[in-house]
């Protein structure tokens, strides 16, 4: 069973930058590819980003160009940077796991979650 911790995240004015992280905990991490997923008030969760075993990433549209994912194996840990941020980027942040070297946008191909972390931009 893979447990997954995220933090990082908290109150930012629009224009600021934050970074999340996300480390399982059990477990190393390097042989999944690993997904961002967000979800506002309201609101379906939605893709952000992914990476695969291979460090081959994958974004939303809505964040291209303004976030970026990556993965230290070594420190065992995903990172989430997200810059520009928006009021519209107000959401909890979920890291997720899937056991399987590609990427995927779909939140049903992910097998392990974590239990979110509160990103909040202010206008």
């Amino acid at each position: 069973q893979v447990q997954l911790v995220e933090s990082g995240g908290g109150l930012v004015q629009a224009g600021g930058s934050l970074r999340l992280s996300c480390a399982p905990s059990g477990r190393t991490f390097d042989s999944y590819s690993m997904g961002w997923f967000r979800q506002a008030p309201g609101k379906e969760r939605e893709f952000v980003a992914a990476i695969s075993r291979s460090h081959r990433t994958y974004y939303a549209d809505s964040v291209k160009g303004r976030f970026g994912i990556s993965r230290d194996n070594y420190k065992n840990t995903m990172y989430l940077q997200m810059n520009s941020l928006k009021p519209e980027d107000t959401a909890v942040y979920y890291c997720a796991a899937r056991d399987n070297q590609y990427y995927s946008g779909s939140s049903s191909d992910y097998d392990y979650w974590g239990q979110g972390t509160q990103v909040t931009v202010s206008s």
